[in-house]
């Protein structure tokens, strides 16, 4: 067995599976609605971890990258100001927006408040052309899912047109994060919930401010 410190000894949802049970007894349905989330969240992690995915694993790998830092959106935002007029515009600073409220509350408020250890993929057969340095931060929620997902909801509600293609390119960069091992399926999931959250409460604000995106 791994001796690995960053181990979880238990998942978050197993905690609060354990809270539950304490509350309610052990046979309370939220303990054991709980727990069997907990193992659908490590089955899915082992069960993409040990698919071999040969042509896939480079591609993913290098798109999970691109995404640090937020470059990838930063990158789409100044595209979309230089070449999509005023609207463009408003939807780049939207974006930018949205993915600066929601790194602050991800790495700084809800991180600290979970830390919850990254996932342990010594015990997992490991993919050369999937291999990253594993982060120090807190594995839950996902940083990358959620500033993805953000920055979708802002281009998407200011460009429609866009709003499929940047949400499929937002979702595949919150999966490339499991792929690669750094995540649980549910880090991304509640990441990529929080970012289209914080990004609906910033474009509630910005329509107080400077009025509704025109149709």
């Amino acid at each position: 067995m791994s001796s690995d410190p960053r181990k979880p000894e238990r998942s978050l949802t197993e905690a609060a599976a354990e809270r539950a049970q304490e509350r309610s007894g052990e046979a309370s349905p939220w303990a054991t609605a709980l727990r069997e989330l907990a193992l659908v969240d490590q089955a899915a992690y082992e069960a993409v971890g040990r698919t071999p995915t040969p042509s896939l694993d480079e591609p993913i790998r290098k798109l999970s990258n691109a995404a640090n830092y937020s470059r990838l959106w930063l990158g789409i935002a100044a595209v979309i100001a230089l070449l999509g007029g005023e609207r463009g515009r408003k939807a780049a600073l939207e974006g930018v927006v949205a993915i600066g409220v929601t790194s602050a509350s991800v790495n700084l408020l809800a991180k600290s408040i979970a830390a919850r250890p990254r996932p342990d993929r010594e015990e997992l057969e490991r993919f050369a052309t999937r291999d990253v340095e594993m982060p120090s931060s807190s594995s839950f929620p996902s940083g990358h899912a959620a500033s993805a997902f953000a920055f979708s909801y802002a281009v998407g509600r200011q460009l429609p047109e866009l709003a499929v293609p940047i949400r499929l390119l937002a979702g595949a960069v919150a999966y490339s994060r499991v792929h690669i091992g750094v995540h649980y399926p549910g880090d991304v999931a509640v990441g990529s919930m929080i970012g289209s959250g914080i990004a609906a409460m910033v474009a509630s604000v910005g329509d107080r401010v400077v009025g509704a995106p025109s149709s």
